[in-house]
């Protein structure tokens, strides 16, 4: 089979003077290609990552004793013996002066935090934090926005050898307490309220009730970011003002921890039952995303990072890590398009020189299908891209190409919550092509097995990890024995670790995801990913998104409705339908061409941004809706008994 050309390729002075490039000639591989390091990078585990822990200058307050001490999944060893602590390497890569930080929101406001000023805080929370009680081990939860408020807790609690958690205030209460409480947490540290699409919502009474709810708390810290009061109210435990706790005059020291010590916990999406506890450990994730940042997106001192997104999504962790390379990081409060003003993140990503520029599909999708033009913005210093959180289609590459920049590297990215990272994406080698990831991961033995549990190559399949990474979970909390955690990943191929996901790794090394395998479209036989369905209509002017469900019936047919949200002015009538059949029929499968084409009012995502197909599916199917999902943890709550009620009428003409 022929190698298609490539959408793009790499400018050969960018890849020359590449992290990159810098890391092969350390590891004496001056010269190679992506693939052979690639290949070295799987084949070889302790030497490879044994290079990155060099290359990276780890400061271990003691050594290692080996690489990998075991390498069976679950349960590999990394970096047995040694000691260290994640803070203090975000710390230490910043001169004095230099920014660490730049805190932008909606409004386009902003301030900076140099490196001295991010230091004297997180020592001074520390010390406070101290003096509160929280030691070794104990939990320290955040219900903050994204702003470096989080930062500086974050790295405070990780300073103490603490373990942190986070969510958005746009969580209710209630929610929140459904991941928090799990932790019996000593410290919850909370803000006045937030920004969003130019509204400022107070989340003062959401702070007291979620305080209420953490039984085990110590103390609370009130975040002043809005500008609100804090009421003189009682609160379950004592109350500290914020300004008090970062302002004091401290020596920061960061206490060395075991290479696996507990870093934070991340919580799955939860739309079924509790959500489960995803627990990190220092070591593993200073030296994955040291090699995602510092690596694949080519990040170091002078550069600057801003990735949407908000802080209960796994992408929060990354862009916090942008202060392992010694670049700058940007927080962002507030819609990623403000009505008032839909290219604000352009125009902020011009006004600060942003170099690597992170988002959705889904928001360069609406970029393009309301006709806004961010090359009106000076976007020169953006060499980067990045796009993760589903599927980009391939009609998103002319978009960024013709109006963010010629050159810009649009880095589509796979990856998850579970590993906080990524199994796929680019580098600053590899070539591009539209709809797929350029590559799979440095140290990511990625492959696509079929039923039988076997690689395929160009065949669709699942998407599996077959040798560990130092950023896979070293558990899920409240897990003792390890069951739910082997049962999440390794059940279905013993030893090997399972993500949910379809993708086809192409014979050019590319990896294409079609979507989550138990969402799969299977129709007579033939399955076909719900992303590909996805992709061709939401192609058309008329379509602003759109959910395909494949949907098993109890008399053993098989219904598979396409819901569309239309675009303003569209109307849903005969002409239309016959469109999207045809463009699904020849973009997409003329064996998966739907039954029937309904408009819904919208399509519900996790607060995350992922559609909620498996959950749609069994509401159709008539499941209960608290046996499906908790409507807490949807961006749009109504919609989900807008769906019930689709299955209950379908079910009653069908009766």
């Amino acid at each position: 089979m022929s190698v298609p050309d490539p959408f793009m390729t790499p400018d050969p002075r960018a890849v020359a003077d590449s992290n990159l490039m810098d890391f092969a000639r350390h590891a004496g591989m001056a010269g190679s290609d992506y693939a052979a390091l690639y290949r070295w990078s799987v084949t070889d585990l302790e030497g490879f990552w044994a290079t990155v822990w060099e290359y990276f200058d780890i400061d271990a307050d003691t050594p290692y004793e080996q690489v990998l001490a075991d390498e069976r999944m679950p349960g590999a060893r990394w970096f047995p013996g040694a000691t260290l602590n994640y803070a203090h390497h975000a710390l230490r890569n910043l001169a004095d002066d230099a920014v660490a930080v730049i805190a932008l929101d909606e409004t386009g406001s902003c301030y900076e935090v140099t490196a001295s000023r991010l230091r004297a805080q997180v020592a001074s929370v520390a010390a406070t934090l101290c003096e509160l009680g929280v030691g070794r081990g104990d939990r320290v939860v955040g219900y903050l926005p994204n702003t470096p408020h989080a930062i500086v807790a974050f790295l405070a609690a990780a300073s103490l050898g603490a373990v942190w958690s986070v969510c958005g205030q746009d969580y209710a209460p209630k929610a929140a307490a459904d991941r928090f409480a799990q932790l019996e947490p000593t410290v919850l540290i909370a803000a006045d309220g937030y920004l969003f699409n130019g509204t400022t919502h107070d989340r003062r009474a959401a702070t007291l009730e979620l305080a209420h709810a953490l039984p085990t708390l110590k103390a609370t810290l009130l975040v002043g970011h809005v500008g609100l009061p804090w009421p003189a109210q009682p609160y379950p435990s004592l109350v500290v003002p914020w300004e008090d706790a970062a302002t004091r005059t401290e020596e920061l020291t960061c206490a060395p921890v075991p290479f696996d010590h507990p870093l934070w916990v991340v919580f799955s999406s939860g739309t079924t039952g509790l959500p489960k506890g995803i627990v990190h450990g220092h070591g593993g994730v200073l030296l994955e995303h040291l090699k995602t940042l510092g690596l694949h997106s080519d990040l170091g001192p002078g550069q600057r990072l801003l990735w949407y997104t908000t802080t209960h999504w796994m992408m929060w962790n990354l862009v916090v890590s942008t202060l392992l390379t010694g670049a700058t990081t940007c927080t962002y409060d507030g819609s990623p398009a403000p009505l008032a003003r839909p290219d604000t993140l352009w125009k902020l990503a011009a006004r600060h020189r942003v170099t690597v520029f992170g988002t959705s599909p889904q928001y360069l999708l609406g970029m393009a299908k309301f006709g806004i033009d961010p090359s009106v913005h000076d976007l020169s210093s953006i060499r980067v891209v990045g796009c993760t959180g589903s599927t980009l289609p391939a009609s998103a590459y002319p978009w960024v190409r013709d109006h963010v920049g010629e050159r810009v590297l649009l880095a589509s990215i796979s990856g998850g919550t579970d590993v906080v990272s990524g199994f796929a994406g680019s580098a600053p080698n590899t070539p591009v092509w539209a709809g797929e990831l350029s590559a799979p991961h440095l140290g990511v033995a990625l492959a696509a097995y079929d039923a039988e549990g076997f690689p395929v190559v160009d065949r669709v399949g699942e998407l599996v990890v077959t040798r560990p990474m130092p950023s896979m979970p070293l558990s899920f909390w409240n897990d003792p024995d390890g069951r739910r955690y082997r049962e999440a990943y390794f059940s279905v191929y013993p030893g090997v670790w399972r993500h949910g996901d379809w993708i086809t790794v192409t014979g050019h090394g590319s990896v294409i995801v079609h979507g989550r395998s138990d969402s799969t479209l299977n129709r007579n036989g033939v399955r076909l990913g719900s992303a590909d369905i996805h992709d061709v209509v939401e192609r058309l002017p008329e379509i602003a998104e759109a959910l395909v469900i494949g949907a098993e019936e109890p008399d053993g047919g098989y219904w598979m409705p396409l819901f569309v949200v239309l675009a303003a002015g569209a109307e849903l009538d005969d002409t239309l339908r016959d469109r999207i059949r045809e463009a699904i029929r020849s973009g997409a499968s003329p064996r998966h061409v739907p039954d029937d084409i309904l408009e819904v009012p919208g399509i519900p995502h996790t607060r995350t941004g992922k559609k909620l197909e498996v959950p749609v599916k069994r509401l159709l199917q008539g499941a209960p809706v608290g046996q499906v999902v908790d409507p807490a943890t949807v961006d749009a709550p109504d919609l989900i008994d807008h769906y019930a009620r689709l299955g209950a009428e379908r079910r009653g003409r069908s009766a």
